[in-house]
């Protein structure tokens, strides 16, 4: 069965799922979808990359567009050049897994992540595809239809040139210049010139590029900005992107930033779109905490349109606490930065995101942006005056939280599930009455069942999380 779209695009292993052959169908359907003569193509530094943005190029050329290769790009900027250019794009990257899964996140003409209806559409055409589909093999080489053959990337975080056949070269590229190195430039300029002539000068920040698509752009942009930049976790080799660092493993940021005596640190993920920070006392600041620094501050100075935030049900009860005691309105979402995106859009506001460190400030960006994030938050921290950990503790107290994933049979059915699991977390959320909350939800990029529990008190809602996991797990057993 072919893969579908998950929260945030099509994800899979790229050694057995996520072959060149679906890529390339991928490709070819997405292209004719959304009726892109013109097409995009990053990718982030995993070993399968060039293989699959390689496929994905033929696939839109055989339904007659142009692509342009971008390189190894952070998403932000895949999605600003489509912006900019007015064309369709994707990004081959599986986010914050590891090397061996791959992905293909894509973006309709003008840089917004895509519709339902397009989404379904684009998954039909592609199983008719595989069904009768023969790729065209590339110039010069066979193609194989199986698993892409992995072999070790460059490592850095520059662009292949662009290809002379089918691609697509914007004018005003200077002679002998990437359009990777291009996008990455204007990515650049544009979250410096966010800050509006203001600086990051006098802080010292530590950056972990996670291996991935921010090795470059994110120091770059805050050695522009004045600040001091130290670098971990900066030198991708194909296999080691997001292995023991960036959002999902911080503990190496926080040493540096404590033994380095930094003001902050940054934890971005596989593709750049995400970011976490670490204050100067080692301690994580998530992405509620950073949304709560961000919103206040903008509703401080009247920036803050429609007066309220989107966040998603995975959200920490202590922002929405916090925006309450602010006056700030709250907007929920299911999980997934293009619901939020589509809540902005429909409401007109204008700041929201996960408590991955998924952030959009729609005014701004047109996707969520880990570098654009890093800068709001940093410049907020330099103007109040104060440390991070000083800000972040004001904005917002975060509620003990507990996480806790119960692996999902391949036959259970999401309908069946949801008659069988509500129950269980609504008895949860009695228990814990007006002080915590509950939440069991299917994962929408893994095969498991979420149980999310928060609680005034760290042990109970550890002891609530264990006792509700077991709970789903018999369930699932009997499915």
């Amino acid at each position: 069965m072919p893969l579908t779209f998950g929260t945030d695009g099509v994800r899979g292993d790229a050694r057995s799922e996520l072959t060149p052959e679906f890529v390339e169908a991928l490709g070819r359907a997405a292209a004719g979808v959304l009726g892109a003569e013109r097409f995009a193509v990053g990718r982030d530094t995993r070993v399968s990359g060039p293989p699959l943005a390689d496929a994905l190029r033929r696939g839109v050329r055989s339904a007659g567009g142009a692509a342009v290769d971008l390189g190894v790009v952070p998403t932000p900027a895949v999605a600003r050049w489509c912006e900019d250019e007015k064309v369709a794009g994707a990004m081959v990257s599986a986010s914050h897994n590891l090397w061996h899964d791959n992905g293909v996140k894509l973006f309709a003409p003008g840089g917004r992540k895509l519709s339902d209806e397009a989404q379904h559409e684009i998954e039909w055409q592609v199983g008719e595809l595989l069904d009768d589909y023969s790729p065209a093999p590339a110039a010069g080489a066979g193609h194989s239809h199986g698993a892409a053959e992995l072999h070790p990337a460059a490592s850095g975080d520059g662009a292949g040139p662009v290809p002379e056949t089918g691609s697509s070269r914007p004018v005003g590229t200077p002679p002998g210049d990437s359009a990777g190195d291009l996008a990455r430039r204007r990515h650049v300029q544009a979250v410096a010139a966010s800050l509006k002539g203001r600086d990051l000068a006098g802080l010292r920040i530590v950056v972990d590029a996670a291996n991935g698509a921010a090795c470059g752009s994110a120091p770059d942009c805050l050695r522009a900005l004045r600040a001091e930049v130290e670098t971990i976790h900066a030198e991708p080799d194909g296999y080691n992107i997001n292995d023991g660092c960036g959002s999902l493993h911080p503990e190496s940021l926080q040493a540096a930033v404590v033994s380095s005596r930094a003001d902050a640190g940054l934890a971005f993920d596989g593709d750049a779109d995400r970011v976490l920070a670490v204050d100067g006392r080692g301690t994580v600041v998530d992405g509620d905490q950073i949304l709560a620094v961000c919103a206040i501050d903008r509703a401080q100075r009247g920036r803050l349109a429609g007066n309220a935030v989107v966040v998603t049900v995975m959200s920490n009860l202590g922002l929405r606490q916090a925006m309450a005691a602010c006056g700030i309105d709250v907007v929920e979402t299911p999980v997934g930065d293009r619901q939020v995106l589509e809540a902005l859009e429909e409401r007109g506001l204008v700041l929201g995101g996960e408590q991955s460190g998924h952030l959009i400030f729609r005014d701004l960006a047109t996707t969520g942006d880990g570098l654009l994030t890093a800068v709001q938050l940093l410049d907020a921290v330099k103007r109040s005056g104060n440390s991070l950990h000083v800000v972040a503790a004001g904005a917002m107290t975060r509620l003990p939280q507990v996480l806790v994933g119960v692996p999902m049979p391949p036959a259970a059915a999401p309908a069946d599930l949801d008659a069988a699991l509500g129950p269980i977390a609504a008895a949860a959320e009695n228990r814990l009455g007006d002080s915590g909350r509950v939440l069991v939800r299917p994962s929408g990029t893994e095969p498991l069942i979420r149980v999310m529990v928060e609680a005034a008190d760290l042990e109970a809602a550890r002891t609530e999380a264990a006792q509700l996991a077991a709970r789903v797990e018999a369930v699932l057993s009997c499915r």
